[in-house]
């Protein structure tokens, strides 16, 4: 589940927006007035969404995006005059006067899409360097030697060894070169 942060210069905005939030099914991590708090609480969670208002009485909405870490997003709500034009596309807006259902589609929208790359993130195969492969290389060379596999089976063998036992391929590999 996504992580939102809410935070807003008056209390009793931040409030009624993260009952708002829970209201609609979403995980509300932190309600804030400052943006200090909000990067404390940032830093800990490593990913989410930040809905808040233009100012708070440490910083502006724009300082806060830059030091918000890289997989959080910000939903900026104020009115247009407050929107920084130049500042790209890195921060989603939803103008005043609020619309309820304006803000929940777009919250929506960008929850499905940190949900999105996650998915993408996990299953992108992990890259392994020259030693780590050269380590899976010898356990499979080991394997097809001793046990008259093929190379296929002999990485299958290294999965499922490493899915059985609750480690990672190269544990495994290691685990097998040391056995055999």
């Amino acid at each position: 589940m996504v992580n939102i942060v809410v935070v807003f210069y008056r209390s009793e905005e931040a409030r009624t927006l993260r009952d708002l939030f829970v209201k609609a099914g979403f995980n509300v991590a932190g309600v804030f007035t400052s943006g200090a708090q909000t990067l404390a609480l940032a830093d800990e969670l490593q990913e989410g969404i930040v809905v808040c208002g233009y100012k708070f009485p440490d910083m502006m909405y724009n300082e806060l995006k830059e030091k918000l870490p890289e997989h959080f997003e910000m939903l900026l709500v104020a009115g247009r005059s407050r929107w920084e034009d130049d500042y790209g596309d890195d921060i989603m807006r939803v103008e005043m006067p609020l619309k309820i259902k304006d803000l929940l589609d777009t919250l929506n929208m960008m929850v499905s899409s940190i949900e999105r790359r996650r998915r993408k993130r996990r299953n992108t195969p992990k890259v392994r360097n020259e030693k780590e492969m050269l380590l899976i290389g010898k356990a499979k060379e080991l394997l097809m030697d001793r046990n008259d596999m093929t190379e296929e089976e002999a990485h299958r063998y290294i999965q499922k060894t490493s899915m059985d036992t609750g480690t990672n391929l190269i544990e495994t590999a290691q685990m097998i070169l040391e056995i055999m």
